[in-house]
C-alpha cells in the first residue's frame, strides 16, 4: 500500500512556492540595491522577519492555525542562531570576493551532509552523493569566476558555513521532535530572529557599507520596494521553513542552487546580462545533477515508504492477534499443529520405513 498523491501534493507546492517567491524577491531587491541604493540588507532583513511575524500573528488570532507553545530555550536559541547565520552570510559577502561567497555556499551542502552523517545517522547513498557533487561542479562553473582569499574572510566564511548548516538542521529535526508545523515553529522564532537582526543590522550594514540606514533618502519608490520586498517575504520565510520541515536541509539547498540557475538565466535572457559558453555549460550541468538527485531522492523515499508500510501492517498485526480472542485462538491451534508436524515426521517415517523393511 502507497500513500496517497495529497504529500506528494504538498511538498511539490512547497518547493514550487520557495522557488516563485525566492525568484521574486531577489529582483525586488535588486531594484532596491542596485538602482536605488538601498544597500542595508542585514536591516532589511530583519524588517523581513518583523513583518513575517505580525503577518503570522494576524493569522493565528484569526484561528488560521494553532498556536503551540513548546521548549522555550530551544526556541530562543534556534531563533537567535537563524539571526547570527543571516548576519554572518551578509558579512561574508561584504568581507570575500563573489567567487569566494559562492564557495562558501557551495560549501553548506557537503558540510551538512557531513553533520548529519556524523551526529545524526543519516546514511546518503553513493548515487545521492554522486548527483550532489555534478550539482556542485555545475553550480561552481557557472558562478564561481574571482578567488581572492583574506584571512578575516575565510574566518567569516567558515562560521557561516556552520551556522547555517546546524540551523537548517535544526529546523528539520524541531519540526520532527516537538511535533511542530513549520507554521508554528516559524512564528515562535521570528521574534528572536527579528530582535538579533534588528540590534546588530545597522552596526552591521554601517560597517559594510560606511552609511547609516537612519539617514537614508526614503523617497516614495524606496519605500514602494520596501514594502513589496517585505510583503514577498512572508511567502519566502513561511516556504523556508515548510520545504526544510517536509524534506530535508540539503534538498533545501539544492532547491536554493535551482534558484541561483534560475536568476542567472533570468539575466541572461531578460536583462541581456553578459553571459559566456561556461556559464550556460555550468548551468546545464547543474540542472542535470538536481534532476538526478530528485530522481534519486524519490526512488529511495519511495523505496523507505513500502519498507515502512510493511512494517506498519506486520505490527498491525501482531497487535491485533494480542487484542482478539478469536484471531489469537486460531494463531494458537496454528502453532500446535505447526508444533506437531515438526515433532511428529521422524517417529511416522520410521515406523514407515520399518514397515517397508518388514515387508521386503
Amino acid at each position: 500500500m502507497t500513500e496517497g498523491p495529497g504529500p506528494h501534493l504538498g511538498t511539490v507546492g512547497a518547493l514550487s512556492l520557495s522557488v516563485i517567491s525566492s525568484v521574486a524577491i531577489v529582483i525586488c531587491n535588486k531594484a532596491l540595491i542596485s538602482t536605488l541604493g538601498f544597500c542595508f540588507a542585514t536591516t532589511l532583513t530583519s524588517w523581513h522577519l518583523l513583518v513575517t511575524f505580525c503577518s503570522l500573528h494576524v493569522a493565528q488570532w484569526v484561528k488560521l492555525f494553532e498556536h503551540k507553545p513548546f521548549d522555550s530555550r530551544t526556541v530562543m536559541g534556534f531563533g537567535i542562531l537563524n539571526g547570527v547565520s543571516i548576519g554572518l552570510l551578509n558579512l561574508s559577502l561584504g568581507f570575500n570576493s563573489v567567487g569566494f561567497y559562492q564557495m562558501t555556499k557551495l560549501a553548506i551542502i557537503p558540510c551538512t551532509v557531513f553533520l548529519e552523517t556524523v551526529f545524526l545517522r543519516k546514511q546518503f547513498s553513493k548515487r545521492i552523493q554522486l548527483s550532489l557533487l555534478m550539482l556542485l561542479v555545475g553550480v561552481g562553473i557557472a558562478t564561481v569566476t574571482d578567488m581572492q582569499l583574506n584571512l578575516l574572510g575565510a574566518v567569516i566564511s567558515l562560521f557561516t558555513i556552520v551556522t547555517t548548516c546546524v540551523a537548517q538542521i535544526m529546523t528539520n529535526t524541531i519540526q520532527k521532535r516537538f511535533k511542530v508545523s513549520s507554521t508554528q515553529l516559524l512564528y515562535q522564532s521570528c521574534p528572536y530572529q527579528a530582535g538579533t537582526l534588528l540590534f546588530a543590522g545597522p552596526f552591521l550594514d554601517a560597517a559594510l557599507t560606511n552609511q547609516n540606514v537612519f539617514s537614508f533618502d526614503y523617497n516614495f519608490f524606496v519605500l514602494f520596494f520596501i514594502v513589496l520586498s517585505c510583503l514577498i517575504s512572508v511567502s519566502v520565510n513561511f516556504s523556508t521553513f515548510l520545504v526544510i520541515g517536509k524534506t530535508s536541509p540539503v534538498t533545501y539547498q539544492v532547491l536554493g542552487h535551482l534558484k541561483t540557475c534560475l536568476v542567472l538565466a533570468f539575466g541572461y535572457i531578460l536583462l541581456k546580462n553578459p553571459f559566456s559558453w561556461r556559464n550556460v555549460c555550468g548551468i546545464l550541468v547543474a540542472v542535470f545533477g538536481m534532476m538526478l538527485y530528485s530522481y534519486y531522492s524519490y526512488c529511495e523515499s519511495q523505496q523507505k515508504m513500502s519498507i515502512d508500510n510493511t512494517l506498519t501492517s506486520n505490527q498491525i498485526l501482531k497487535e491485533k492477534e494480542l487484542t482478539d480472542p478469536l484471531v489469537a485462538a486460531e494463531s494458537g491451534v496454528v502453532n500446535m499443529l505447526e508444533e506437531d508436524a515438526s515433532n511428529a515426521p521422524q517417529s511416522l517415517w520410521n515406523k514407515s520405513t520399518l514397515g517397508k523393511d518388514l515387508h521386503a
